[in-house]
């Protein structure tokens, strides 16, 4: 989920707090950088998880991509909600009862292992991210507050780093835990209770991973629960769930709104099934269990390309800058689905890398100029982060009918041309 792509809350809580207050804890920043690891890593463990259940369910992609569906329809249906109930309780409370509904999410892997059973996979999955989408309601605005006003970017530009960190971290290590143990035997050549027994077997792998997951959540929240009471007068503004609809009118505020929702759709669709393309034997060929720890590659780039980006965005202008990373994202994928081998895997990965910038780039140009209306756009912007549920699954109906995961690429590049024509479009200030 940026990402996982970065993602803001899609209904931030905004304090009435005068713009030079600021509360002084410095060790409250670090806990905060820890939750921005921990939801960073948590969505980017989805690439994970997909090929192992597809093996142990024997699924088709669609079928497989519903992982992706049911972790970011939450930010489409917990995202106001939650936003309400950080209103009511306050921030550091409300992180806590997000990080306690990511332990409940983790801890329901195990009847699901248990019992083999596919839908209370998709059931865990859910509650897990709808933990993650109440945290980011938290994390993004509470950043803000823990120093001055005028160097609120580049704290939430260095607690992003911290997201990215997480979104490498998680799937190497995830992909050693849970893709490590894939057997020689596979699902499809077993039945009955032979596949029962299987599947049980198999899957102690992944509630096994996600306990531990939940012992992590569970000292984070411990920590964030000492320091409940440290933000004395916090205040929030009432807001209608949803305002800032009208902005949609907006030609430019609506293209950028479009274009969140497909650059989401777009990484993480390529992420999901990244892995199992790289074991085609027109790739590497390699079994799962070998070429897992690759996932990490491509959102190690991610974060890299951040850093680089962020010192080409002072000189150049964001929405060239733009057009350029998504063309390059254009030929990447062109290159990857007309080649093999290395070549094949390795300009798929670079991928990563050309997606660094999109997401901040796409929310502050469609953002421009909004000034009163900004928080408002932020609101309507972020739940665009639905496109992660609904592109990739998409992008399973075509690899399906296509029988070709190169052929289903062209999604995710037709993703990218739109954003290449949005950084075109407002190249120029608004």
């Amino acid at each position: 989920m940026a990402l996982a792509p970065d993602v803001s809350s899609s209904t931030d809580p905004q304090p009435l707090e005068d713009e030079g207050t600021h509360i002084n804890a410095p060790g409250l920043q670090f806990f905060v950088f820890g939750l921005f690891f921990i939801f960073g890593g948590i969505t980017s463990l989805n690439d994970v998880i997909i090929p192992k259940l597809k093996e142990l369910f024997t699924l088709n992609y669609t079928q497989a991509m519903l992982v992706q569906f049911c972790f970011f329809t939450a930010y489409l249906v917990i995202g106001i909600p939650g936003a309400k109930l950080v209103k009511r309780i306050g921030y550091m409370r409300g992180a806590v009862a997000g990080l306690c509904l990511m332990i409940l999410g983790c801890l329901l892997f195990i009847p699901a292992s248990q019992t083999a059973t596919y839908a209370l996979f998709l059931g865990a999955l859910f509650i897990l991210a709808s933990g993650v989408v109440i945290v980011q309601v938290v994390a993004n605005p509470l950043i803000s507050l823990l120093g001055p006003q005028k160097t609120a970017h580049s704290r939430l530009t260095f607690a992003q780093a911290f997201n990215s960190l997480g979104t490498t971290v998680f799937p190497i290590v995830g992909a050693a835990v849970i893709l490590g143990s894939l057997a020689n035997v596979t699902a499809d050549q077993l039945s009955g209770a032979e596949l029962i027994a299987y599947r049980q077997a198999e899957s102690e792998a992944i509630w096994q991973g996600y306990l531990g997951l939940a012992v992590l959540i569970g000292l984070v929240a411990l920590a964030v629960w000492a320091f409940r009471n440290r933000l004395q007068g916090e205040k929030h503004e009432a807001s209608s769930g949803l305002a800032g609809l009208d902005l949609l009118k907006r030609t430019r505020f609506g293209y950028g709104a479009l274009c969140i929702f497909l650059y989401v759709g777009a990484e993480v669709a390529i992420g999901s099934i990244i892995i199992n393309y790289l074991a085609l034997e027109r790739v590497l060929g390699q079994p799962e269990s070998v070429i897992g720890w690759m996932i990490g590659l491509y959102w190690g780039g991610a974060m890299v390309g951040r850093f680089i980006g962020s010192g080409l965005l002072r000189v150049f202008s964001p929405g060239k800058i733009l057009a350029f990373n998504a063309i390059g994202a254009i030929l990447l994928i062109a290159i990857s689905a007309n080649s093999a081998g290395e070549i094949a895997a390795y300009s798929l990965l670079a991928c990563g890398l050309m997606n660094s910038i999109m997401f901040p780039t796409i929310f502050s140009l469609a953002c421009e100029k909004l000034g009163p209306r900004a928080a408002d756009g932020s609101g309507i912007i972020n739940v665009a982060i639905f496109g992660g549920a609904v592109v990739p699954l998409l992008f399973g109906v075509i690899a399906d009918a296509s029988g070709s995961l190169a052929f289903a690429l062209v999604l995710p590049a037709i993703c990218y041309a739109i954003i290449a024509g949005f950084g075109y479009y407002a190249r120029r200030p608004a």
